[in-house]
């Protein structure tokens, strides 16, 4: 699945002043902005199709797996095995997202994603339904996805200017969630229609459109780069490079500290629509992808409020945005009629959107250029770390206290995080968010 081709070092004379961007009025247009370059309206439009396809297998795998099992906790180990290799690869990914050409990368990557998309078809097809079989082929993908996805999210600071980098990444998010929107919907027809073969299927041929995007997208970057020494270094020495910067950069460190409590607490509220759908508001596969229909819907409505310009910092649209989600989070495990949870799913999802893509603003504009992939493959093993930690353990209680009270929990401590972080001090202060690009200067690192 699932949310960018070269990056280059760039240095200045000694005397010479980085031209400022361009000052544009904030608004529905400024939020658009990104859409004016090429490469960037085609990598948008086949990441969408290709991301509803992911999103099509997303909902499908945690739904045969509950079929075949009535369990919360092998539901979640779908977001391990999709998740864990990408946090062991998460360095990989990140080194060779700063060294060679991402594009490249990314073909070679989603080609890989794709042949495993459709052996996952083709065994289910032959009547193979074995979970540990369906697990493992969501793993061996997952291991195509964790060198991708630091290329992939490096690749959207490539395809515009900085003064659209804001636009371009909140656009980005905003198309995973309207690929969340679309792809459940179609898979809950499926599988109340034709079967998960249908949707496997679907997914992988869905790789196609991005596959083209990619062979048409022409970067304005040249591929040619300056590797700073630190460059030359093992990739686990890169790795530890990147989180030494990291930690001497506050606004990054904010970021990761809120990529942890929403991947942790905010993101398993996913897994726990097929369990809601099957066994505490009885809707069937339909009433399932309409359940995850209202992620993206929520999404999609919040957009024009989240990328409308500066009416908020990135700070401040965390802050509240925190807030909402626990509440959210909790309003859907108190939910007992079908509408009132799409209501509460409406809102997780907005206040998703609105979180994340103010998190990864954040870190796109504060962090320096040389060392962009590494530090966005830290960002991803991040995530995809506390994903399937925050999804297991939440399995488990499901399993022995109820999902009820297990979702009600995770919101309520949503609700306390966000409290928590809106009082720090220091250098964990939301307000760092909102820091300055960071100018250092290639080499800097291995010095």
């Amino acid at each position: 699945m699932t949310e960018d081709a070269l990056t280059v070092s760039r240095t200045e004379p000694p005397t010479a002043e980085p031209p400022a961007p361009p000052v544009r009025a904030p608004g529905l247009r400024q939020s658009l902005s990104a859409f004016r370059h090429r490469n960037f309206t085609l990598f948008w439009w086949g990441a969408l199709v290709s991301n509803t396809g992911s999103w099509l297998q997303n909902l499908t795998v945690p739904y045969v797996l509950y079929e075949l099992s009535g369990s919360a906790v092998w539901v979640a180990l779908a977001s391990v095995s999709q998740f864990a290799p990408s946090l062991l690869l998460g360095p990989l990914g990140g080194s060779l997202a700063d060294r060679h050409d991402r594009r490249r990368i990314l073909l070679a990557t989603q080609s890989a994603m794709a042949a495993g998309a459709l052996l996952l078809w083709g065994v289910w097809a032959t009547g193979l339904h074995d979970p540990l079989v369906v697990l493992a082929l969501v793993a061996a993908t997952g291991v195509f996805a964790g060198v991708n996805m630091p290329s992939w999210q490096s690749f959207v600071n490539d395809l515009v200017p900085r003064e659209d980098l804001a636009s371009a990444v909140t656009l980005n998010s905003l198309q995973f969630n309207a690929a969340r929107s679309l792809g459940p919907g179609i898979a809950g027809v499926l599988l109340a229609a034709v079967g998960p073969a249908w949707a496997f299927l679907l997914n992988g041929l869905s790789f196609l459109f991005v596959l083209v995007a990619l062979v048409l997208a022409r970067p304005a970057r040249p591929a040619r780069r300056q590797h700073p020494p630190g460059d030359r270094l093992p990739v686990w020495r890169q790795f530890r490079e990147a989180v030494r910067y990291s930690r001497g950069q506050p606004g990054i460190l904010v970021v990761f500290v809120v990529v942890v409590v929403v991947a942790a607490l905010g993101n398993p509220v996913y897994q726990f629509t097929v369990v809601f759908a099957g066994s505490e508001l009885h809707v069937g596969p339909v009433g399932l992808g309409l359940m995850n229909v209202a992620f993206g819907v929520g999404a999609l409505l919040a957009a024009p409020i989240v990328s409308g310009g500066r009416r908020l910092t990135r700070a401040a649209t965390v802050r509240y945005g925190l807030y909402l989600y626990g509440i959210a989070v909790a309003g859907f495990g108190l939910a007992r009629t079908f509408v009132v949870a799409l209501v509460a799913l409406m809102l997780v999802g907005g206040c998703f959107l609105a979180v994340i893509s103010a998190a990864n603003t954040a870190l796109q504009m504060i962090v320096a250029d040389h060392v962009r992939g590494r530090v966005l493959g830290l960002r991803v093993m991040v995530f995809t770390g506390m994903t399937p930690i925050g999804a297991l353990l939440q399995g488990v209680m499901a399993d022995r206290l109820g999902p009820r009270v297990t979702v009600t929990a995770a919101g309520a401590m949503l609700v306390v995080a966000a409290a928590v972080l809106s009082r720090g001090r220091g250098r964990l202060r939301l307000a760092r968010l909102d820091d300055p690009h960071d100018e250092l200067p290639a080499g800097s690192l291995a010095a």
